[in-house]
């Protein structure tokens, strides 16, 4: 009976905390699509993420509920709640195993040795998981990954907002203040770390925009690289936060970028074409400016000379799919960014603004006499 009530008591904090983390990030999904339209519904989604890093600085993390006890002993049945609000076969004991694993990555510091050996059992997990060639745990691989990169996303944004990083820009006006204030916020609730580039949990978000980079070629890796291109093209907060962030995090957010928009050209989606076209509007609207401005590295280059001219090959294309009034939104916007960063020539879209403004010029053109 000790050993039962014990394992309660253990299992009560995260479970909560598990819940409230489940339901924030597919909740703040429904809430990001309406804050584009509602900027009110922008300030509610920041209080909330201030109220949920509130929330989490009042439970100790999961490794200060682990003691050292001889007596204790693992039991599935006791924790078959450990991750809640995935349902179906990510609800599974395997499922369960990826997703402890998937949090423990975001959690440890990169420095630890301990770091390493989690991240290669999750990579293990997820590729013995693919090679079963079973559709039920392709399904789970896609569920709990999917998660995994959507928390990670909120993390990062919480981190950068949490450090006042995006206070200012040109891009996204009206966004600063509400970070601001929330950044006032969360250091008078005693969330804030005063150190720079570092999170709650005391790992940067430099560090967890490399997890994500990692998150999106695992989902590419079982075939499911739309999961996460269609949540990194609806987070356009972020994008607008990268863009007065420090030079190293705008490094990594490059290289997901680049990454993702290289995974969108080679996609077999199953979209509709309007659906298609909304994703590689929303791609290039959030993140083309921050491939403009961020793409120069500090120590060495982000992108390598072949990279950047594949990305830019990508990029005419894509912009080439838009419709007229698109294009000449993207290009409008690429054109402000492109100018505004005079240490950077890239990425050069110059062919495609030639092109667009040449089948601008023909509707003046008068109809052809038949």
């Amino acid at each position: 009976m000790g050993m039962m009530e014990n394992s309660a008591v253990f299992m009560a904090p995260l479970l909560l905390r598990n819940t409230v983390t489940s339901l924030l990030v597919y909740a703040d999904k429904s809430i990001l699509v309406l804050a584009e339209k509602y900027k009110a519904l922008e300030i509610f989604r920041y209080l909330v993420i201030a109220s949920f890093l509130f929330f989490l600085r009042l439970f100790p993390s999961f490794s200060q509920f682990l003691k050292a006890d001889d007596d204790y002993t693992f039991n599935s049945t006791q924790s078959s709640g450990y991750f809640v609000g995935y349902g179906g076969v990510a609800d599974s004991g395997i499922g369960r195993a990826l997703s402890q694993l998937l949090w423990s990555v975001n959690d440890i510091p990169v420095s630890s040795s301990k770091y390493g050996i989690v991240r290669s059992l999750a990579e293990r997990l997820i590729e013995e998981n693919n090679k079963e060639d079973i559709e039920a745990l392709r399904e789970m691989n896609r569920t709990v990954l999917s998660a995994a990169f959507s928390r990670t996303l909120c993390l990062v944004e919480a981190a950068m907002v949490e450090l006042g990083q995006g206070r200012v820009g040109h891009y996204g006006a009206g966004f600063g203040p509400v970070c601001y204030q929330l950044n006032r916020l969360l250091r008078a609730v005693g969330v804030g770390s005063g150190r720079v580039g570092v999170s709650r949990s005391g790992n940067s978000a430099e560090k967890l925009a490399a997890e994500l980079l990692w998150l999106a070629e695992e989902l590419a890796g079982c075939g499911f690289e739309e999961e996460a291109v269609e949540r990194w093209a609806s987070a356009s907060n972020l994008a607008a936060l990268s863009l007065s962030a420090e030079p190293r995090l705008q490094g990594s957010l490059v290289k997901v970028s680049a990454f993702l928009f290289k995974q969108m050209k080679d996609m077999d989606s199953e979209e509709t074409e309007e659906g298609s076209r909304q994703t590689k509007m929303k791609m290039l609207t959030s993140w083309l400016p921050l491939l403009c401005r961020g793409s120069n590295g500090t120590d060495m280059p982000v992108l390598s000379l072949s990279e950047r001219a594949e990305l830019e090959k990508i990029l005419e294309d894509t912009v080439d799919m838009l419709q007229h009034e698109e294009q000449e939104q993207v290009l409008s916007l690429w054109l402000h960014h492109f100018t505004y960063c005079p240490s950077s020539d890239w990425p050069n879209l110059h062919a495609s603004y030639a092109r667009w403004c040449t089948t601008s010029r023909k509707l003046f053109l008068p109809p052809l006499k038949m």
